[in-house]
């Protein structure tokens, strides 16, 4: 499964990629926002990743988008248990997944195109995780994360 959110700097965004999803055949769920009116970013973050955790799924990854994607990505790592990198190219959204094991990709309305944005989450999406010497350094995050409980 893959969890869609977005503020209003990113619903544009947004909607392009759940077209693009649908397009080809990829299950999601549209955790708002629903329209360009104003919206803030935090609540949309925590409420995508809270879902996004919740799934039994463990293979489940997340896509938000806000303006410029920083404030969104900034918001969803206060989340523990998250790792949100923002992107706004193919190289960045690839390594994010392979050597970060990232499970959110954050995008900026205001920064990318929709073909882009598409474009980078299918790399996200069909990256796996490369493991090895790059577990240790995420297991080093998370430890960080942990001693500040």
């Amino acid at each position: 499964m893959i969890y869609l959110g977005a503020d209003h700097g990113g619903y544009e965004l947004k909607e392009a990629i759940k077209a693009h999803l649908t397009e080809q055949g990829i299950a999601f769920t549209d955790c708002g926002t629903h329209s360009a009116e104003s919206v803030d970013y935090a609540p949309i973050a925590k409420d995508t990743c809270d879902r996004l955790l919740s799934d039994s799924d463990k293979s489940s990854l997340a896509v938000l988008c806000c303006g410029t994607g920083i404030g969104i990505s900034m918001a969803a790592n206060k989340v523990r248990g998250i790792r949100a990198a923002c992107c706004s190219n193919y190289f960045g959204a690839k390594y994010t997944r392979l050597h970060n094991d990232a499970n959110v990709l954050c995008l900026g309305g205001r920064v990318i195109g929709a073909g882009l944005a598409c474009e980078l989450v299918d790399v996200f999406l069909h990256t796996g995780f490369e493991g090895g010497r790059h577990q240790r350094r995420i297991d080093q995050i998370a430890a960080i994360e942990e001693s500040y409980k």
